[in-house]
């Protein structure tokens, strides 16, 4: 988990440092998890941090399945119960390689 922190903690300043402000960082509830609630302009950014040290089993991003899309959406969906909010939502995947590449993949899924 040391590892995930520090990739969050990365993950964070980089969308910082591009205009982001942080809401909340790992907001939990029954239904999952949501590692990084960002606010863009006039938007609410769920953001997923994803790290692989290779890519030998797909690329960070690759990992976000529909299971894993899902289980954002539902805890996004309980965040927004708990803090309602009139902004617009979107899901970002912020993919971390094992070079420390990063790949901010805005918008990077659509919820039913």
């Amino acid at each position: 988990a040391v590892v995930g922190g520090d990739k969050e903690r990365l993950a964070c300043s980089y969308l910082e440092r591009r205009g982001l402000r942080l809401v909340i960082r790992n907001y939990r509830c029954r239904r999952g998890e949501i590692d990084l609630v960002m606010r863009d302009a006039d938007a609410l950014v769920f953001v997923e941090v994803r790290f692989r040290r290779t890519s030998h089993f797909g690329t960070p991003a690759e990992t976000v399945d529909a299971h894993k899309q899902r289980r954002l959406a539902a805890a996004a969906s309980h965040y927004l119960q708990q803090h309602p909010s009139a902004l617009p939502c979107r899901f970002d995947v912020l993919a971390i390689s094992g070079r420390g590449n990063i790949d901010w993949i805005r918008n990077a899924f659509e919820v039913d």
